[in-house]
């Protein structure tokens, strides 16, 4: 599945045409958008917006016209809106005073999937991707989001708000745009919990180009406001322990190496925002956010103790006690910013990463340490009457990337083994579902998307820890499969349809792992078109499987590989190639990515996952993605050109791929090995824990195919 995973957590500037981490399930870092955006504005300046050819597999060229004409063409009828009219009307209150407003899709977390009750950007607009950033000025409303969502959004926008398509030629960022439609000096608004600090100071200077101001909306927030009492309450499911059988390492050891990073920095503490981070750092896991096993809190590290900020309704004495034992102490989530404040005012040095910290804990920060200056102003004085000239006097912050993320990334044996078993018990209930389904479409059994969606959801819940989806199934029929981030509907989704391409892309939390994986299928005669395309997805896939690169490769000098064969006939797909995947955590987790955003330079280590999941897509006809979960490991090749290591993957995912859709002629030799060395370990895996009817079913879809 496709998406951004942290630290580079999609920002609310990511979906401008700078478009931060389109893939994935994926993000890039934000160091990489100042170079990307002027590159990608150069590139707009001599752009004509002529009409693009896009030649597919055997049919005649596909003329796609650019986002403006798209947008006319499609054009709905005009209807009242009184989310926006009631949200406009609350610019003008005394003590708010705003021309626009900026509504992102992030928590105060920056967090990927969020909490009901946080889906502002969903509330006020009604699409309900999980990339996009919502824009209203007392005149307009505007939406961006990336390829992923592109018609999504057509659909559920209603006629008051434009769709910026962001990556697209001719497509402004929100800053242009807002620079573009407001009165030079106008005020924009925003929610500082909402926004990274960096995020924030990328749009304050945008937008002061035509001297606008930008201003920062604490309490209360202008969508909750409107939102009243139909908002869904916060979560307030109980956390709880992640066996150390599972975790590995025990909390005191990973804040003991903390703690060493800490002092290698002079820094005092450390806070910690990003809700994975969180739980892996005290081996928590928590029900607070659909799909991911996190729970809504702070965490300050000190050199000598350690504070979690949390609902104490979600703490059982069990984890009380394992808190305790760590040297962790309870306080209230919503007295974080009081604590910043009192931590500057004894001077201490604070260490953020501005890419994930909210500026409204960083802006905390900076103005108490600005009251700290003035108080202790004649000591300073003082000090330099006295020939000092100590220029680091007072606190000042430490801004750099979490140590976390990287540590977190880098799986242990226990959590590798985790996630193998994880995986196995997954494939086998992956077994029984496909040979239900091609039975119930055998017997003409009239089935909807979501039908599957749910059926596949009761066959996982059988297996021994599962937990949740790893996140909404994706159950696409024909031109539903081109949309790459669908989710079915009970009263607006397809039946599946016999004679059409099914893409099936899912994946579940047990208390051991977390899995991704999809499959593209045809229950009938696929087409020689069909075949094409699929086959060629399945050649990328091959090519990124069985790469073998030099240590401190980063992942976007591997994307290629998977793009290649169908770059040969003039084919693509709009999303990353692979993201990286937590341990019985977040589905999509950073830093590591597999991207052709060269700016996520973070190199492929040993123990990280990642996705492998090339595609194709042709708009209102049919989708096609092949993915399997990657372990890099350290591989042994004959020679060690400089004395480094180099690395490949290790397979995690072994479930069949549909053999009938292969065209053996655009197959090597060697292509055709692949598949059936995989279908080998598939069956030697998979088939001791199935039986019956389902085990004969994957014999029968692992058989080798042959090459004539």
């Amino acid at each position: 599945m496709h998406s951004i995973p942290s630290p580079a957590v999609m920002h609310p500037l990511s979906l401008s045409a700078s478009s931060r981490f389109l893939s994935q399930k994926l993000l890039i870092p934000s160091s990489f958008f100042s170079n990307f955006k002027t590159t990608h504005r150069r590139f707009h300046t001599n752009f004509t917006k002529v009409p693009i050819i896009i030649r597919n597999c055997t049919s005649p060229p596909v003329y796609a016209k650019p986002s403006s004409q798209i947008r006319r063409s499609r054009a709905k009828k005009w209807e009242p809106d009184e989310k926006l009219q009631a949200l406009r009307e609350l610019f003008s209150k005394p003590g708010i005073g705003i021309d626009a407003y900026i509504i992102p899709s992030q928590d105060a977390h920056q967090s990927e999937f969020i909490a009901e009750c946080y889906m502002r950007r969903t509330y006020i607009s009604g699409f309900t991707g999980s990339a996009g950033t919502a824009v209203v000025t007392k005149e307009k409303a505007a939406l961006w989001t990336d390829g992923r969502y592109f018609l999504q959004a057509e659909k559920q926008l209603n006629s008051n708000w434009i769709l910026m398509r962001a990556g697209n030629p001719g497509v402004p960022t929100t800053s242009e745009w807002l620079n573009d439609v407001l009165a030079p000096g106008a005020k924009v608004g925003v929610d500082p919990f909402l926004f990274s600090f960096d995020a924030a100071e990328e749009l304050k200077e945008a937008i002061a180009k035509k001297n606008h101001k930008l201003v920062y909306l604490y309490n209360p927030n202008l969508v909750d406001e409107i939102w009243k009492g139909s908002r869904p309450m916060p979560p307030n499911k109980p956390i709880r322990i992640h066996e150390l059988k599972y975790a590995g390492v025990d909390v005191a050891s990973k804040l003991s190496f903390l703690r060493s990073e800490l002092l290698d920095t002079c820094s005092s503490a450390i806070i910690v925002s990003m809700l994975d981070e969180i739980a892996w750092l005290l081996n928590l896991r928590g029900g607070d956010v659909p799909h991911s096993p996190v729970m809504y809190a702070y965490l300050i590290v000190e050199v000598d103790g350690a504070k979690l900020f949390v609902d104490n309704s979600k703490v059982t004495p069990e984890v009380l006690n394992h808190l305790k034992n760590a040297g962790v102490e309870l306080k209230p989530y919503d007295t974080i910013l009081s604590e910043i404040e009192s931590l500057a005012a004894k001077g201490a040095e604070l260490w953020f990463d501005t890419s994930s910290v909210n500026a409204a804990i960083v802006n905390t920060y900076k103005s108490a340490c600005d009251r700290h200056f003035e108080i202790h102003a004649s000591d300073r004085k003082g000090n330099l009457h006295n020939g000092s000239n100590d220029q680091s006097w007072g606190p000042s912050g430490v801004y750099r990337a979490s140590p976390i993320s990287l540590a977190k990334a880098m799986k242990n044996s226990a959590e590798l083994e985790g996630m193998h078993n994880s995986h196995l018990r997954d494939a086998a209930a992956l077994a029984e579902f496909w040979l239900w389904l091609e039975e119930e479409i055998d017997k003409d059994v009239k089935l909807t998307e979501v039908d599957v969606a749910d059926k596949l959801l009761e066959f996982r819940s059988k297996q021994a820890g599962f937990i949740d989806t790893s996140f909404d199934t994706i159950s696409g029929s024909g031109a539903n499969g081109a949309i790459i981030h669908y989710k079915p509907e009970p009263e607006s989704c397809s039946v599946v349809d016999p004679k059409k391409l099914f893409l099936l892309d899912s994946g579940a939390q047990y208390v051991d792992g977390t899995t991704d994986i999809t499959r593209t299928v045809h229950f009938g005669e696929p087409t020689a078109r069909e075949k094409e395309c699929f086959t060629r997805v399945l050649q990328g896939h091959i090519a990124l499987d069985q790469a073998v690169f030099p240590e401190n490769t980063p992942g976007f000098v591997l994307d290629a590989f998977a793009r290649s064969s169908l770059w040969k006939i003039g084919l693509d797909y709009r999303h990353g190639t692979g993201h990286g995947v937590g341990a019985a955590l977040n589905v999509h987790e950073g830093p590591q990515s597999i991207s052709f955003r060269y700016g996520n330079t973070t190199p492929l280590q040993k123990g990280m996952i990642v996705s492998n999941e090339p595609g194709y897509y042709e708009d209102h006809a049919f989708g096609i993605r092949i993915e399997n979960l990657l372990c890099v490991k350290q591989v042994d090749t004959p020679n060690c050109y400089g004395g480094i290591e180099y690395l490949g993957f290790e397979k995690l995912t072994y479930v069949p791929i549909q053999t009938k859709l292969v065209d053996l002629s655009l197959l090597t030799v060697a292509e055709v090995d692949w598949l059936n060395n995989y279908h080998a370990q598939v069956w030697e895996k998979v088939s001791p824990l199935l039986d019956g009817s389902a085990r004969e079913w994957l014999w029968n879809n692992t058989r080798p195919l042959v090459k004539q």
